[in-house]
């Protein structure tokens, strides 16, 4: 969707105009506000309270992607089942793959690969990303929930939103952290300069990762192997932390960590465990996936050099 703001709507908020054009609900209006979906004049936006002058041009996914049962299945779209049943799906998502449709990328999702295997997701939790209650980054690989009911997504957003969803990561860095083991307690917002960035923030939400250190090797360069623990889930939560205390991932352009002394065309990160309680039985599950062909030769090659 693409349209000039007509004089009826100036100075109107921005969530309600989003909803209005795409024929979406309020909610999923702000989530797409929320992610960095929308722009206005070009630039994004991600303040759901903007108002929007008369004239400006408004820009947001179209509304056959974000209306209800309007994401489409693709069974040409790769997709790894870890476990299924009638409430969960756990996913091993390749690095490369979006989430779900967004600005730009309106098909070719994991979300679209989800509904050729499990259509019934169409019609769980929020229309515009069926079945999704966490994401991870295009350039991550690993674990990911998808519910498959709406009990199974509202016990699982209860989960998360409580903080008892175990996830780790794999991930590589740069430099050798002074302690083997620490916990990264920082607030996490938009960048005011890059609006698409995150960046440790006043005034940010909550952030907290711990990491520790499995391996270091300092050859070709000093490097660490670290498993890092979520405490919250925000947006590039262990990028910008490790980033922050001078230890960027691997690989990651976007957070300091692309260097020509160990190439790498996306960031070192996995997310290698997940477990929960299962939101309809109460069984605790927990799931493990190995680090992929790609990261996984980096570490065989960093420790055949460092002897």
């Amino acid at each position: 969707m693409r349209e000039e703001i007509p004089a009826l709507l100036g100075g109107e908020r921005l969530d309600r105009i989003v909803s209005m054009l795409c024929d979406i609900s309020r909610t999923a209006a702000t989530a797409l506000i929320d992610d960095g979906d929308v722009r206005v004049d070009g630039a994004v936006v991600t303040t759901r309270s903007a108002r929007v002058a008369t004239g400006s041009i408004v820009e947001a996914p179209d509304a056959t992607v974000v209306a209800g049962g309007g994401v489409e299945a693709e069974p040409d779209v790769p997709l790894t089942v870890i476990h299924a049943d009638d409430d969960v799906i756990v996913v091993d998502k390749p690095a490369g793959l979006i989430v779900h449709p967004g600005a730009g990328h309106p098909t070719g999702t994991l979300v679209n690969a989800v509904l050729a295997r499990f259509p019934e997701v169409a019609g769980v939790g929020d229309p515009a990303r069926p079945g999704v209650v966490h994401r991870l980054d295009k350039g991550t690989s690993g674990l990911l929930a998808v519910a498959r009911s709406e009990a199974g997504y509202t016990g699982l957003v209860a989960q998360l939103s409580a903080r008892t969803v175990s996830r780790a990561y794999d991930t590589l860095v740069w430099g050798i952290p002074d302690s083997t083991a620490g916990l990264v307690d920082a607030p996490i917002g938009r960048s005011k300069r890059e609006p698409t960035r995150m960046a440790i923030a006043t005034g940010g939400r909550e952030a907290r990762t711990r990491y520790e250190v499995i391996e270091s090797f300092r050859s070709p360069d000093r490097l660490s192997h670290l498993v890092c623990r979520l405490e919250t889930g925000r947006t590039h939560q262990i990028r910008v932390h490790l980033e922050a205390i001078g230890h960027p991932v691997v690989g990651d352009r976007r957070y300091g960590g692309a260097r020509t002394s160990l190439p790498l065309d996306r960031p070192f990160l996995h997310a290698a465990h997940l477990g929960f309680t299962h939101p309809v039985t109460g069984d605790e599950l927990a799931f493990d996936a190995a680090l992929p062909a790609d990261l996984a030769k980096i570490l065989l090659e960093l420790r055949a050099a460092d002897g």
